[in-house]
């Protein structure tokens, strides 16, 4: 078991390390394997956002942290073992959610087409698909043909998960190890402009950024002191909007609320630290513009380390590798 293990470990680490098979993704790859794969992946996600309108942030968030741990492999989806912790049980994975709308949309396919759909081209679709509800009209092409990977570690989740906390240069070096440039880490950061941060994250920023009872100089004085009102020192749970007043709508409103130093985390402050992202920022202060290269980088993101043709396998539950 244990040799068996790390064999598809190495085998996984080398399809990464090949920059994935990005190119053999296609436009309606389920066209005859499951022609109504994608409509059902739509309705089933848009019926779920429709009851529940924080959704979209959550299935956005999920589709980032399983593409930037071994690609997107679906290999957030899977449990813990009584010998493995899991990516989910990381640190930076444990506020994840929107795992049972995957759970409900993969059911469905498995009942209507056995062993054909991915839960990494679930995770991708139903990304686009939450996002695309307020919009009733698909914001960004997804292609599929992805395929599952068998390998999940906490520990990597720990390593690969840009932290909230990180400055300019470290989400730089992050990003690029993912094939991603400063205009992507930029453009992605957008989808701040949906969701809410924990109290827990921006506490040391708010009360003792530096170790002596201080708060950060980057955050919006007024701002930090609204944020005091709803974070206590010792909160760790309560949460706040990353994009306030519109934490709900996708837009470009997370650009007006970054220039005005409102961004939630460091890392949001941390794009107004160089001039070229700076430049990016006040770019994408058109909605036009944003939508566009939204994207654009979100495909660019959906492609890194996929697995495809025999690699990897169509899991039965996305939760689980088959036996």
């Amino acid at each position: 078991m244990k040799a068996t293990f790390l064999l598809l470990a190495c085998v996984v680490l080398l399809g990464l390390s090949s920059g994935g098979q990005a190119d053999e993704l296609k436009k309606h790859f389920y066209k005859k394997l499951c022609p109504q794969a994608e409509e059902m992946v739509q309705d089933l996600v848009w019926a779920s956002v429709e009851s529940n309108s924080t959704l979209p942030a959550k299935l956005l968030r999920l589709f980032f942290h399983d593409c930037f741990v071994r690609g997107c492999d679906a290999s957030v989806l899977l449990d813990s073992t009584a010998n493995i912790s899991a990516e989910k049980d990381a640190i930076p994975n444990r506020s994840l959610a929107g795992f049972e709308v995957i759970d409900q949309v993969k059911a469905a396919l498995e009942k209507a087409c056995p062993g054909r759909v991915s839960c990494a081209d679930i995770v991708a679709l139903a990304a686009r698909d939450s996002v695309s509800f307020q919009f009733q009209k698909p914001l960004w092409e997804v292609k599929t043909g992805r395929r599952d990977g068998n390998v999940s570690l906490a520990s990597e989740a720990l390593a690969d998960i840009p932290s909230p906390g990180a400055n300019f240069t470290r989400l730089v070096q992050q990003f690029a190890s993912k094939n991603l440039d400063v205009e992507d880490l930029v453009v992605l950061s957008g989808a701040h402009t949906i969701g809410v941060g924990h109290c827990g994250i921006i506490r040391n920023r708010l009360y003792n950024f530096t170790g002596k009872g201080d708060t950060d100089p980057s955050l919006n004085a007024t701002h930090a002191a609204f944020l005091k009102t709803q974070c206590s020192p010792t909160d760790r749970t309560t949460t706040v909007e990353m994009d306030p007043g519109s934490s709900l709508s996708f837009d470009d409103h997370y650009y007006v609320i970054l220039k005005q130093k409102e961004g939630l985390f460091q890392s949001d402050a941390a794009l107004l630290t160089d001039g070229k992202s700076s430049k990016i920022v006040d770019k994408l202060l058109d909605d036009g513009d944003f939508f566009d290269a939204f994207g654009k980088s979100i495909t660019k993101m959906g492609n890194i380390g996929v697995l495809t043709g025999t690699d990897g396998q169509i899991r039965s539950n996305c939760r689980a590798v088959n036996r």
